[in-house]
C-alpha cells in the first residue's frame, strides 16, 4: 500500500537559537515550554535572524513526526498535509522534506507567509515560541479535493499534532471520523478528537496540562495516574483499546491499555536507550522522533513495546543532531 501514514499539523520554518536565561525571562518565557506568540513576542523572530548562533530547520512537530517516520519506513510510506505562504521558506520545507522523501501536500496562502517558530535554546532545554502566519489558515476542504481525499482512503494510520486543534478541529474531526468508521489508527491529544483516537503521544510536563485543565490536579505528578484517566475516556471505536504513551525525559517511558470489557489497565514502563556522556548534542524534536519511531512501527505492524523501543532510538539518534533530524546516510534500528 502506498502512503500507509497520513499525518496533519502546522508547517513551520525553525528558527534556533542559543540564548541563556535571562533572554527568556526577558519575555516571560520557560525552558520546556511551547507558547503562541503574541505582540510583546514578535521582537524575537528578527532578533533570531540577527543571532550569530541561528539555524534554520524545517519543523512543526507532525511535520517533524513525519519526515522521521519516512526515514525509517520504506519510500512512498508517508504524505503531510498542512498549509504555508508562497514564498522561500515554503521551498526551504519542500527541499528538507523531499531529502527524507516525505511527500507533502500544503495548500498555499496567498496572503500569508510560510509559519515560524522560535527555538530558544538554553542548555539542553529549549523554549518554543510560535507564530502560525499561514499554517493558522489550513481549511477541511483541501484535505476533501478529491486526489487529496484518495489519500486519505488509501492510508492505514493518521497522526495529528495536537497544535493543529487551534486551527481546524473541523479537519481533526474529518480524519477522526473517518478512522473510527473504517477501523483505522488515529492520533491526537485533546479532547474534541479523543473519542476517535486510539494512541496518545504525550511527554509528562504535556500530561502534567492535562490532568491541571482537567480538574485532576491532585494526580498532575503522577503520570500513570493521568494515563488511566486518558486511557479509559469515552472511545467511538470500541473494536480497539485505546494506548496512552508518555515518555519521561531520561525516566522510563510509560504506557497505559484500557481494556474496556474488563475494565482493567495494563501499565507497563520501558527504560530509555542509553547514550555515552557528551553525545547529546541538541534536545529540540526529541519527542517527535519518538513519535516518528513510534509511528513508523505502527505502520510495520510492530508491538507496542517494539513501537516504544524503536521510538526511543529515533529518539536518540536524533538528539545526536542539530535540530529534529536524523543523520545521512540512513541508520536502521537495532535493539
Amino acid at each position: 500500500m502506498s502512503y500507509p501514514l497520513v499525518c496533519l499539523g502546522n508547517p513551520l520554518l525553525d528558527l534556533q537559537v542559543d540564548v541563556d536565561a535571562e533572554y527568556l525571562a526577558k519575555y516571560d518565557l520557560k525552558a520546556d515550554d511551547a507558547i503562541l506568540a503574541d505582540e510583546k513576542h514578535l521582537p524575537i523572530y528578527n532578533e533570531a535572524l540577527n543571532n550569530k548562533s541561528l539555524k534554520l530547520v524545517a519543523g512543526g512537530a507532525a511535520q517533524n513526526a513525519a519526515r522521521g517516520a519516512q526515514y525509517i519506513l520504506p519510500p512512498k510510506s508517508v504524505v503531510y498535509f498542512g498549509s504555508v505562504g508562497k514564498d522561500v521558506y515554503a521551498k526551504q520545507l519542500h527541499e528538507a522534506n523531499e531529502q527524507y522523501g516525505l511527500r507533502t501536500e500544503y495548500q498555499v496562502q496567498e496572503d500569508h507567509a510560510t509559519g515560524k517558530c522560535a527555538a530558544l535554546i538554553s542548555g539542553h532545554h529549549r523554549s518554543l515560541v510560535t507564530d502560525l502566519a499561514a499554517a493558522n489558515h489550513f481549511k477541511a476542504a483541501h484535505l476533501q479535493k478529491p486526489e487529496n481525499w484518495a489519500l486519505v482512503e488509501q492510508a492505514k494510520y493518521f497522526y495529528i499534532g495536537g497544535f493543529h486543534l487551534t486551527v481546524s478541529p473541523e479537519a481533526i474531526e474529518l480524519l477522526g471520523k473517518h478512522a473510527a468508521e473504517n477501523n483505522k489508527f488515529f492520533k491526537d491529544p485533546l479532547d474534541r478528537s479523543l473519542p476517535y483516537v486510539d494512541y496518545v503521544i504525550a511527554n509528562e510536563s504535556e500530561a502534567a496540562a492535562y490532568a491541571e485543565s482537567h480538574d485532576l490536579a491532585d494526580i498532575k505528578d503522577d503520570i500513570v495516574a493521568i494515563a488511566k484517566a486518558v486511557a479509559k475516556l469515552p472511545k467511538a471505536n470500541s473494536k480497539r483499546s485505546r494506548v496512552v504513551t508518555f515518555t519521561h525525559g531520561t525516566e522510563p517511558t510509560v504506557t497505559v491499555t484500557y481494556n474496556a470489557e474488563a475494565d482493567s489497565f495494563d501499565v507497563k514502563e520501558y527504560p530509555v536507550r542509553p547514550l555515552q556522556e557528551g553525545s547529546v548534542v541538541d534536545t529540540n524534536g526529541a519527542g517527535d522522533a519518538f513519535a516518528a519511531g513510534f509511528l513508523a512501527s505502527l505502520v510495520e505492524e510492530k508491538s507496542l513495546e517494539e513501537s516504544v523501543k524503536v521510538g526511543q532510538w529515533a529518539a536518540s539518534l536524533s538528539i545526536q543532531q542539530v535540530g529534529p533530524t536524523f543523520p545521512f546516510p540512513k541508520q536502521t534500528y537495532s535493539a
